[in-house]
């Protein structure tokens, strides 16, 4: 098999592929994390909007 004009044996190609999937999958679950983590503080804040935390927060600290 020829990649990009070298001559490459069919299971380094198989390889080659399946390390990119598997670094990719990786990435993916990153980013999951990260916006699973990203809605919770969202969600958080609103939360305590909500409630009205931040104008107790500021009337305690307003002289």
């Amino acid at each position: 098999m020829y990649v990009l004009g070298f001559s490459l044996p069919f299971w380094a190609v198989f390889l080659l592929v399946i390390l990119i999937i598997i670094v990719a999958w990786k990435i993916i679950k990153f980013a999951i994390k990260v916006l699973i983590a990203l809605l919770v503080l969202f969600l958080l804040l609103a939360g305590l909007d909500y409630l009205g935390f931040f104008k107790l927060l500021t009337a305690l600290f307003h002289i």
